[in-house]
C-alpha cells in the first residue's frame, strides 16, 4: 500500500511561479524526465541531501495524492526503491501545507 501524501521540493522561484500560476509543471529536471518527481516522508531527506545541497530558502509542499487519481504512478528509482512520479501538471489544490527551510542544506 502507498502512502496517500508525497512532497515536492521547490526552489523560492519554482514556488514563486507556483503560486502565482496555481499550478506546477515542473522543474527543469522533471521537464527533461517527462514527469514530476515526488517523494515519500521517508525518502524526503535524501532527496533534499542529493539534489539540493547547498540551497536555502526551498520550500516542501506536501501533496495530496489522491487529488492526483491515475496521474501519478509508482515507479522505481534510486536503489530500486519505489517513487511517487506525477504524470501531469501539479494543481495548487493538491499541496496540502508547505514548509520552508531557511538555512543552506548541508551534504
Amino acid at each position: 500500500m502507498h502512502p496517500h501524501v508525497a512532497y515536492k521540493v521547490l526552489t523560492a522561484d519554482q514556488w514563486a511561479t507556483f503560486q502565482r500560476d496555481g499550478v506546477f509543471t515542473g522543474a527543469p529536471v522533471d521537464l527533461a524526465d517527462g514527469y514530476i518527481h515526488m517523494s515519500t516522508a521517508e525518502q524526503l531527506d535524501e532527496t533534499i541531501s542529493k539534489h539540493f545541497a547547498g540551497q536555502s530558502n526551498l520550500t516542501i509542499a506536501e501533496i495530496d495524492l489522491t487529488a492526483l487519481g491515475d496521474a501519478i504512478r509508482w515507479e522505481a528509482s534510486r536503489g530500486g526503491a519505489l517513487f511517487p512520479h506525477l504524470y501531469a501538471a501539479l494543481p495548487m489544490s493538491a499541496v496540502r501545507s508547505v514548509r520552508t527551510t531557511p538555512d543552506a542544506i548541508s551534504t
